[in-house]
């Protein structure tokens, strides 16, 4: 195999085994984020509320936005390594209970938040949108 033929092989390859980029569209995220808005806000002034402000959320350890009284859970989950990404909100957005009991081994495990967004692409835009206020 020659040196051209060789490299396209091991580029074909590493791209294969690479994750796939995350198939969010945040401007369909934003639409969808209308529902979220009664208790989280994001953007440059946006402040805490019933539920913790996301500017900053994907890339963020759980349960450590300032000034937030987060669930006893959620914040055992932040100390148990959880940090969100864009992944991890949408699975987040099926059922915040159900995941949380999932990912701490807990079957008391509770989130404060009830709200569940059923829809699998509306996880994965408003996931998208919520990348779109961090770094």
């Amino acid at each position: 195999m020659n040196l051209g033929l060789k490299a396209l092989a091991i580029a074909t390859a590493a791209l294969a085994l690479a994750p796939a980029a995350y198939a969010g569209d945040a401007t369909a995220g934003a639409k969808v984020f209308k529902k979220c808005k009664a208790c989280h806000k994001v953007g440059p002034k946006a402040k805490n509320g019933v539920g913790p402000n996301l500017t900053g959320v994907v890339g963020r350890t759980a349960g450590t936005e300032a000034g937030y009284h987060y669930s006893k859970s959620m914040v055992a989950a932040g100390a148990a390594g959880l940090v969100w990404d864009e992944a991890k909100i949408a699975e987040y957005l099926v059922n915040p209970t159900k995941y949380l009991r999932s990912y701490l081994k807990d079957p008391k495990a509770k989130a404060k938040m009830g709200f569940k967004l059923r829809k699998g692409k509306d996880r994965e835009n408003v996931a998208a949108y919520l990348a779109t206020f961090s770094n």
